[in-house]
């Protein structure tokens, strides 16, 4: 293994292993205030909502935060560079938390609710770390550069999940207060290794080429088929994600198991990024974005089989693998979608059109679940995913014969 990775590493030049290094810090600690999120909020929310099927509306809601900032986070990012639009992220991150934080001291829903949003405009940010890295990687290494930047969700697997348990009675009289108290402080930190990112902008013969209209890049073959599979692959994993701890929690499990099945849903998120790359250079992105799909079948299977934790904690897993592989490969296939002077708009076009359908799918998956149990919510899934397959036939049959002739290295 220690091979392998150190292989993988010598491919890269010096700025770009400590780039790479360093987006891979900041997705760990914005992967780990993202799992504390998810073990908690919901359950948060349940304690002092109102309407119950309101309690995954806070963790749905950063999502609708992630889709309204995703395009203006990107073209902020072409004004005033990567490392200072992605610090911008980071400051606005920690207010959410602290609002949060005030929601729970008030049991206050709402605040509570606007928190989450605000800490989804952070999102919108940090989700662009991926495409960071492929801005000075070669085209040979751009599946292997965003892998290893996912990586860095391996540790924020655990590190969010034990952020959840250790803040849980941290504060007496005031359950989760902190988790959030670590969540502001794990965002803070990422402005400060931000510091040390070296992204060079545009040459002037890039920012000079002529750029596409937004429309006429979208409608590519190529920029449909990688943005549908990222697009679905992270819509499914949502909606079952945000409600597998409220279905936990009345299938009587207790919150440490539900945070235990979080924790692996995350590891197999992104632990399988350390060699994702290499599937992509030696079978291609359609064959691990099919693989990735499939295996979220899989993963409905296995829900729909049981309620015991073993069923919760093997279909989390497979969901998260599959998203890895899809959403990966996904991003991999969007970067032959533009030029660099294209970029910016591309890929915060891209994020925008994921992000809004992502919302959509985990606004519904708690009225879904609070009306319609477990088993509907991942019925849903099933037409998606046919859908995400159908799309990706058509691309690999069709579609790639379609394919511009971009220079964006």
């Amino acid at each position: 293994m220690n091979r392998v990775l150190s292989a993988i590493w010598s491919v890269f030049t010096v700025r770009e292993r400590r780039n790479v290094l360093v987006l891979a810090i900041c997705q760990m600690l914005f992967g780990a205030g993202r799992t504390l999120l998810v073990a908690t909020a919901a359950l948060v929310a349940y304690s002092f909502a109102e309407q119950k099927g309101l309690a995954t509306l806070p963790a749905a809601l950063v999502i609708v935060g992630t889709a309204a900032a995703s395009y203006p986070a990107s073209m902020l990012m072409r004004r005033i560079g990567r490392r200072a639009g992605f610090v911008v992220g980071s400051l606005i991150g920690a207010v959410g938390g602290v609002i949060c934080m005030i929601g729970i001291v008030e049991a206050d829903f709402w605040t509570f609710t606007v928190g989450n949003l605000v800490f989804g405009f952070f999102s919108g940010f940090a989700q662009l770390y991926r495409f960071a890295a492929t801005d000075t990687a070669s085209r040979e290494f751009r599946g292997t550069a965003v892998s290893l930047v996912l990586a860095g969700g391996v540790a924020a697997s655990v590190v969010g999940a034990e952020f959840a348990k250790l803040g849980h009675d941290l504060f007496s009289g005031a359950s989760f207060l902190g988790s959030y108290l670590f969540l502001v402080a794990a965002t803070l930190l990422s402005a400060l290794v931000l510091m040390f990112l070296n992204i060079p902008p545009l040459t002037a013969s890039q920012a000079a080429q002529k750029q596409r209209r937004l429309g006429a890049i979208a409608v590519q073959p190529i920029f449909v088929a990688a943005t549908a599979s990222v697009l679905i692959a992270h819509s499914v994993m949502a909606m079952l994600m945000t409600a597998a701890p409220l279905a936990m929690k009345h299938s009587d499990h207790h919150f440490e198991q539900a945070a235990f099945v979080i924790m692996w849903h995350s590891l197999g998120m992104f632990a399988p990024a350390f060699v994702t790359g290499w599937f992509i250079k030696k079978a291609g992105e359609i064959a691990i974005i099919f693989t990735g799909f499939l295996l979220q079948l899989v993963c409905v299977a296995v829900a729909l089989s049981g309620e015991a934790v073993f069923d919760y904690w093997l279909s989390m897993l497979l969901l998260g693998i599959g998203w890895n592989f899809a959403f990966t490969a996904g991003t991999t296939l969007l970067a032959g979608a533009y030029t660099p002077a294209e970029r910016n708009r591309a890929q915060g076009a891209s994020n925008f059109i994921v992000y809004t359908f992502v919302a959509i799918g985990s606004l519904s998956s708690g009225a879904l679940y609070h009306f319609f149990g477990w088993s509907w919510v991942n019925l849903v899934a099933l037409p998606a995913l046919a859908l995400a397959v159908a799309i990706m036939v058509w691309f690999a049959l069709f579609g790639r014969s379609r394919e511009p002739s971009l220079d964006a290295a």
